[in-house]
């Protein structure tokens, strides 16, 4: 089943192309990383498709509808969710465990079934000791996984993830590239490190010269 698909996407900032007709498609379980030089417009694809920046041309479809209004795009957020390249743009709670409620409870999810969603992120994540800190106490490391949990608790059925091994130690890369090993969830993934591209072994496609072209 396909869930996302972008088709001849074209991007300019500041007069400048960053974008020119790019394709591309998102299946159910189907993951890959979208790799390539600083400056070549990773994040503004990313941020295009998930609906932060206006395309000058091209079309956005979830699940064979095209996306066109801001509700569209609500949509395509609740099913698709977007890790942020800086996990402190995403964390604003004081605690862990109010952190990872917030977004359940936007989406009208009862509070009595809060606390299990919580306890099961966590445990996915295998951070569960992290449920009480404050968000301000964690580590970069920590504050990655932490936003994650975060975006998992609305149980998405696809995830975009911008760089998120930065500044991520050995020990929580083991979580992490674990937890990406193992999950049933669709997922692209931008990133520079090559460990983890090596490491996962997923299809990769290279964005340079405003144009995406896949790469075994």
């Amino acid at each position: 089943m396909e869930i996302l698909k972008i088709e001849n996407l074209t991007v300019k900032r500041d007069g400048k192309i960053v974008l020119k007709n790019v394709n591309l498609k998102l299946s159910k379980e189907e993951k890959f990383f979208i790799i390539g030089p600083n400056g070549a417009g990773k994040t503004t694809l990313i941020e295009t498709i998930i609906g932060f920046i206006k395309p000058d041309a091209g079309r956005i479809f979830l699940k064979g509808k095209e996306v066109k209004t801001e509700d569209d795009f609500y949509n395509l957020r609740v099913t698709v969710g977007y890790i942020f390249q800086n996990p402190d743009d995403q964390l604003f709670s004081p605690t862990v465990e109010e952190d990872i409620a917030f977004g359940p409870l936007n989406l009208g999810i009862s509070r009595a079934e809060i606390p299990k969603i919580i306890d099961n992120v966590l445990l996915t994540l295998g951070i569960s000791n992290l449920k009480n800190k404050m968000t301000y106490k964690l580590s970069g490391g920590e504050k990655r996984l932490v936003s994650i949990a975060s975006v998992l608790a609305m149980n998405p059925e696809a995830l975009i993830m911008d760089e998120p091994t930065v500044g991520v130690d050995n020990e929580k890369m083991k979580l992490l590239i674990e937890f990406l090993k193992t999950t049933d969830k669709s997922v692209i993934m931008v990133t520079h490190n090559k460990e983890v591209v090596d490491k996962l072994g997923w299809p990769k496609y290279k964005l340079e010269n405003c144009h995406l072209n896949f790469i075994g």
